[in-house]
């Protein structure tokens, strides 16, 4: 295998062996803490514009399979792993064909464990570069690279699309959609609509839905556009919401609550979460570059109602006048524990409680 270098904005360079595609790229560089499921995080929207680093040493050792995939078109810009598995070019299930396949790079016998070492020490966000050369052209290159805010723009879908079934009508609305989501609502028999994230209010109603889902994405929920905090505000109040991830972050904006950026952003599947009523503890898939604090939430409005127990970060919310609640995790998996299934069952009653209104 050829060459490869992982460089960092501070100057720092891990050398490695290039897998995947040649192709240099750009982003911010992340690590995954999960011990499984490295395709559908891969595939995982809330990834768009950043390198991936996986703490889990052995990754592709499991072939590619085709009914997981979290979004068809991946967008991440890197992989990183200590080994990679089923270095194979003429094998189309293995992980090295697929990045190749996507135009994807990847870096494999690097050092992730300094690596994700350095990550934490610095404590904050980080660009990097994946290059065949370390080179002083390859920093320059790096550092003269401006990477969007408009990530929701750049994967939410351009046009409606239905995903039929026989039961309540749904609207879920891209920011970033996982395909774990719509699984899931296809086993409660949902009717769903997928809609764009710039839709509005009007727009969602003249579809007469029973709910609406806010979906997962990436990036920062300050650079959506006023419109969609200004769209939330309006169907919370008209029809049964479900947030989830960024639209966890963007309800509690639309309801007076702000949230920051996590000097490290936190992503694994193990993450102990602690539901405040009952003080049950559950495990599920996290993806936390922002968060909420308990003393930023408007409690006028929202009660908390998961408490991140690794950060202290308020991962659940729900509104004390209208049938809206929101969770900053993954509750269909995709991969990770099912803990937080019931959610969806819980959203599903509430569909149902307001038909017999």
């Amino acid at each position: 295998m050829p060459e490869k270098a992982l460089i960092l904005e501070d100057g720092t360079i891990f050398n490695g062996r290039e897998f995947g595609s040649p192709a240099v790229s750009f982003g911010e560089v992340v690590f995954n803490t999960s011990m499984t499921g490295y395709q559908e995080l891969i595939t995982n929207q809330v990834y768009h514009n950043q390198i991936v680093v996986f703490t889990q040493p052995n990754v592709g050792n499991l072939p590619i399979q085709s009914n997981i995939y979290e979004s068809i078109e991946p967008t991440i810009k890197g992989v990183v792993v200590r080994n990679a598995g089923m270095i194979d070019p003429d094998d189309r299930r293995s992980l090295d064909y697929y990045l190749k396949r996507h135009n994807i790079p990847g870096i494999t016998d690097i050092d992730t464990r300094a690596l994700v070492h350095h990550l934490r020490s610095l404590g904050r966000p980080v660009r990097g570069s994946l290059v065949p050369v370390a080179d002083e052209h390859a920093f320059d290159q790096l550092n003269a690279t401006v990477l969007t805010n408009q990530q929701v723009a750049q994967v939410s879908t351009p046009k409606p699309y239905p995903n039929p079934d026989v039961g309540p009508s749904v609207v879920v609305i891209d920011f970033g959609l996982k395909n774990g989501i719509l699984r899931e609502l296809s086993r409660r028999k949902c009717n769903v609509t997928v809609l764009p994230f710039d839709v509005t209010a009007e727009q969602i109603m003249q579809l007469d839905p029973a709910g609406v889902v806010l979906s997962s994405g990436p990036g920062d929920p300050h650079a959506i556009k006023s419109s969609v905090i200004e769209m939330i505000q309006k169907i919370q109040a008209t029809v049964p919401l479900f947030a989830i991830g960024l639209g966890h972050e963007l309800f509690a904006l639309a309801n007076e609550t702000d949230s920051e950026r996590l000097p490290i952003e936190y992503h694994g599947n193990n993450h102990p979460i602690q539901e405040i009523v009952t003080d049950h503890i559950i495990y599920a898939q996290q993806t936390m570059g922002y968060r909420i604090k308990r003393s930023a939430v408007n409690r006028q409005r929202l009660f908390i109602t998961y408490v991140d127990l690794l950060t202290d970060s308020v991962i659940g919310l729900r509104h004390k006048y209208y049938p809206a609640f929101s969770v900053q995790f993954f509750p269909d998996g995709a991969p990770g524990p099912d803990d937080a299934n019931p959610l969806f069952d819980e959203f599903v009653e509430l569909l149902t409680k307001r038909k017999e209104l």
